[in-house]
């Protein structure tokens, strides 16, 4: 079996370098806005779960929190954590089973609720996972609660040329499968406008011992994350100076309870940190500051 270890431990560092890019560019748009608004990191242990031997290292991760002028609460967390399924959810992933629970996952998260109702939300995760198998998975979406036609269309064009690069057929693919997995259905709407989302970009090891197909899922997960980090920024700026009013707040605060329904309900990546020992306030850090249900 492929000792997958270095490769996860290059994917770590390319997450870590990703969170430092982004809150820093994050914290800059708070110096604009007249804000002193900066992260605070919070580091924890995961936790073993059912199965797992006491004493093994298990990995964690560091939680990153601001609460600013306008970033009303945006959390950005990276961790690599390894360990065993229960037997109860290794059958719900792939490569794994009651017989071989094992497991390694590396990756980061990011959700912004924003202050203006007219600057949009935004989710971004990509991750490096093994089982008896190695995959990618990742994607953005943005959640405007007052959409902009011309937001939309450049936020999809940035992912698109970002895919373009890698394949002909990823957009297309990986923004139908984002429309697919982002809809609430008891709702039946959509949790915002789209992106992409991509799972199980699995990787196979090469006969001489290396993997042209890691680093081929790689570079394109790296491209993911700089074009969330060239694109955001820019609708953040464009729109955050906005007059907005009561009306707008309401319309806010109703789909930010959308969001809570889905990450609660639907989210995969959720379920995943509860079942496997995440930390608590990592995984809820998506749930809004505010919301309201009529």
């Amino acid at each position: 079996m492929t000792d997958w270890t270095p490769y996860t431990e290059r994917a770590r560092q390319w997450f870590e370098h990703l969170r430092d890019l982004i809150c820093a560019e994050f914290e800059a748009i708070e110096r604009e806005a007249g804000s002193a608004a900066s992260f605070a990191y919070t580091p924890w242990t995961r936790q073993s779960v059912e199965g797992e031997g006491e004493g093994q290292d298990t990995g964690g991760g560091t939680q990153g929190l601001m609460k600013g002028k306008v970033f009303e609460k945006v959390g950005v967390n990276v961790s690599t954590v390894r360990g065993a399924f229960s037997p109860q959810f290794a059958g719900s992933v792939n490569g794994a089973s009651a017989d071989s629970p094992g497991f390694s996952a590396t990756g980061i998260s990011l959700v912004a609720h924003m202050a203006n109702p007219h600057v949009p939300a935004v989710h971004m995760n990509t991750r490096f996972l093994t089982t008896t198998k190695a995959w990618f998975g990742g994607g953005a979406d943005l959640n405007p609660p007052l959409p902009y036609d011309e937001d939309t269309a450049e936020f999809h064009a940035e992912f698109k040329a970002a895919c373009d690069r890698h394949s002909p057929d990823y957009y297309a693919k990986h923004k139908a499968w984002a429309d697919e997995y982002f809809y609430i259905p008891h709702r039946k709407v959509h949790r915002g406008v789209g992106g992409i989302f991509y799972d199980h970009l699995e990787c196979t090891p090469d006969e001489d011992g290396g993997s042209a197909m890691w680093e081929a899922n790689f570079a394109y997960t790296q491209d993911v994350g700089r074009a969330f980090l060239s694109v955001f920024p820019r609708l953040v700026r464009r729109r955050m100076g906005l007059d907005f009013t009561p009306a707008d707040k309401a319309q806010q605060l109703e789909w930010r309870g959308r969001y809570a329904e889905f990450n609660l309900v639907y989210d995969r990546g959720t379920l995943f940190g509860l079942k496997t020992g995440g930390n608590i306030d990592a995984i809820l850090m998506s749930l809004p500051p505010e919301a309201t249900w009529s």
